[in-house]
């Protein structure tokens, strides 16, 4: 009996230790602040088991250039803005997010990933990372696209890279004289 009343005045305590940690303004919240404790294991561990129990295992269109190219198009307007074009430093939103979101065409990005876990990332998007679920605005096509050219991206042509390349930066605006 004493050890069942300990565990559970145990229980207790631990939860209202947690409870006052957060309502207390201890807990990081900033996007400047470091993680909570166990924040970042956690996270990946659920992250991976439910992309492992739900991504898909085939790839349903071809990995090539009218792919890649398609892909690149739709990489340029919807995810260059936090994972940042191929020689580029990131932007300004993605230097302000937390968790950082990953430079896809630095290093090996994420060509050491199966297609199917890419895909399953832009169709469902990543709880609490800014990573926007995609299923509501892109075809699944889009999807498979921008997926197999992120696949691939230790692959692509010239042709694809330049695709990929920034956007030019607009000219300052001069003051006009006179005004």
């Amino acid at each position: 009996m004493k050890f069942i009343l300990g565990v559970m005045i145990g229980v207790i305590l631990i939860t209202g230790g947690a409870y006052f940690y957060f309502v207390s303004g201890s807990a990081p919240v900033a996007t400047t602040d470091g993680t909570m404790p166990f924040e970042g294991m956690l996270a990946r561990k659920a992250l991976h088991a439910r992309i492992d129990k739900e991504m898909p295992k085939a790839v349903p269109i071809a990995a090539d250039d009218a792919a890649y190219m398609a892909g690149a198009a739709i990489y340029r307007e919807h995810c260059a803005v936090c994972h940042g074009f191929p020689g580029a430093e990131q932007s300004a939103i993605a230097k302000g997010m937390f968790p950082k979101p990953p430079h896809l065409f630095r290093g090996k990005g994420v060509t050491d990933d199966e297609p199917g876990e890419t895909y399953w990332k832009i169709a469902n998007g990543i709880r609490l990372s800014g990573m926007p679920g995609f299923k509501q605005t892109l075809t699944e096509t889009e999807m498979w696209q921008t997926s197999v050219l992120l696949a691939n991206a230790d692959k692509i042509s010239d042709a694809v890279k330049q695709q990929l390349a920034p956007p030019p930066m607009p000219a300052p605006l001069m003051p006009q004289k006179g005004k």
